[in-house]
């Protein structure tokens, strides 16, 4: 039977241009590996938005998976970004296989 641990998955939505603000915080947390997902459009409090390249706005998910701890450490790192520049982070509990790689 093949064994699984706990790991936290995270996501976090932000513009394109503010991508390495986010991937040096996770650098920094520690956590091995990161992925960049386009985002062409959403909804949220202040409305509908779409991809807007012409004025930098466009949409991305930086995803990665990490332990508690490392997870924690790169939700503080980046908590003041979240207000300021109206980044979404959720992060939840996974199952991975191999978690030594995390």
């Amino acid at each position: 039977m093949i064994e699984t641990v706990i790991r936290k998955r995270i996501e976090i939505l932000t513009d394109s241009a503010l991508v390495k603000r986010v991937t040096d915080a996770i650098d920094r947390a520690e956590i091995t590996g990161w992925t960049v997902t386009p985002v062409s459009s959403g909804k949220g409090r202040e409305g509908k938005w779409r991809e807007e390249r012409v004025m930098g706005t466009d949409k991305v998910f930086v995803l990665t998976i990490a332990p508690q701890d490392k997870a924690m450490a790169l939700a503080e790192d980046i908590a003041p970004l979240l207000t300021t520049h109206g980044f979404l982070l959720t992060m939840w509990d996974v199952e991975v296989i191999r978690g030594e790689r995390f």
